[in-house]
């Protein structure tokens, strides 16, 4: 038998914190697309990704050289 689905999207399950509020829009953030608010969220998030607006910020040691470069 499958798993009981909540009554409103938005409950959370038993023993839980309370849900933060969705990145995008600030909406309280549904269980079922966490922790988005809803499916569009989601997908704006995942745009934001791979449009490379989100960057992890790299260092690169000044002294370093690229890999295979000065050996002989």
């Amino acid at each position: 038998m499958p798993a009981a689905k909540p009554e409103n999207r938005f409950d959370e399950r038993p023993g839980e914190a309370p849900a933060r509020p969705c990145p995008i829009c600030g909406k309280p953030a549904a269980f079922a697309d966490r922790p988005f608010c809803s499916k569009l969220c989601a997908d704006v998030d995942l745009h934001r990704w791979l449009g490379g607006v989100y960057a992890i910020p790299a260092a690169r040691e000044p002294d370093a050289e690229p890999d295979g470069a000065g050996k002989q």
